[in-house]
């Protein structure tokens, strides 16, 4: 597969807002994401990455200020042009892996059969169940399940990924492999925003954001932002906790 040739901005953000009632989720948030690269949107839960990620696609649509990804607002019309993975498989267990991904290919408006036969393959072949793909899916574990979502995910070749908590639940060998197959999708140009709250996944990313709040409180590489505590032995743990303090500081 060849390398795509990446847009400056794969994803755009500026000043946006969105409250769920008296809860603001994403507070004025401006945020712009290169294309090519794997970045990761780090924080606790109830921090917002989600419901970012959910404006992100069009599932939601912003109280105030403006997205946009590939230079364009998320729409319909441009539901071809992203993968998204959610954070709890939404997969029909009572078809076979293979329909799964076939059925997803068909969404994302792959009408040439024999087009669409060989990205099926391909996409079900990266996450390694061609052996199960006439397996129904309530026939997988959940860390199966999770490898039939990526490839729905993915299977039409999107220039712009997002994955909610990609690795939940997964054991670490899995959650290395997943990582094995985000990177091989990064060579090919392809944009990932990952969600996570876990320090493993932050690590594996090309750039980070910290959010809490709905806000960003933080951004960088995973080696910039670690540096920015002083400490030569810092972990992005300790770097995390570091700007959730000097946040509290400017706030008090």
């Amino acid at each position: 597969m060849a390398k795509r040739q990446a847009a400056t901005a794969a994803v755009e953000v500026d000043k946006a807002s969105f409250n769920y009632k008296n809860i603001k989720a994403i507070d004025e948030l401006t945020l712009e994401i290169p294309a090519g690269i794997s970045f990761g949107l780090l924080g606790p839960n109830g921090a917002g990455k989600t419901t970012l990620i959910r404006l992100l696609v069009g599932l939601l649509k912003p109280k105030a200020g403006s997205l946009r990804i590939l230079g364009q607002t998320p729409s319909r019309q441009t539901a071809h042009l992203i993968g998204y993975m959610p954070q709890l498989p939404s997969l029909y267990t009572e078809l076979s892996v293979i329909q799964n991904v076939n059925f997803f290919a068909r969404v994302y408006r792959m009408n040439d059969k024999r087009q669409r036969n060989q990205h099926v393959e391909e996409a079900i072949k990266l996450v390694d169940l061609w052996q199960r793909r006439k397996d129904s899916v309530m026939k997988l574990s959940g860390g199966m399940k999770q490898r039939v979502s990526l490839a729905c995910a993915i299977v039409h070749n999107p220039p712009l990924l997002f994955l909610d908590e990609p690795t939940v639940g997964l054991d670490p060998e899995l959650r290395v492999t997943f990582w094995e197959h985000f990177t091989e999708l990064t060579k090919q140009g392809t944009t990932l925003i990952v969600s996570s709250h876990t320090m493993d996944d932050a690590a594996h990313c090309d750039r980070l954001a910290f959010m809490r709040d709905g806000k960003l409180i933080a951004q960088g590489t995973p080696s910039e932002l670690r540096k920015a505590t002083g400490k030569p032995d810092a972990s992005l743990e300790d770097a995390f906790l570091y700007f959730i303090h000097r946040e509290d500081k400017s706030v008090s």
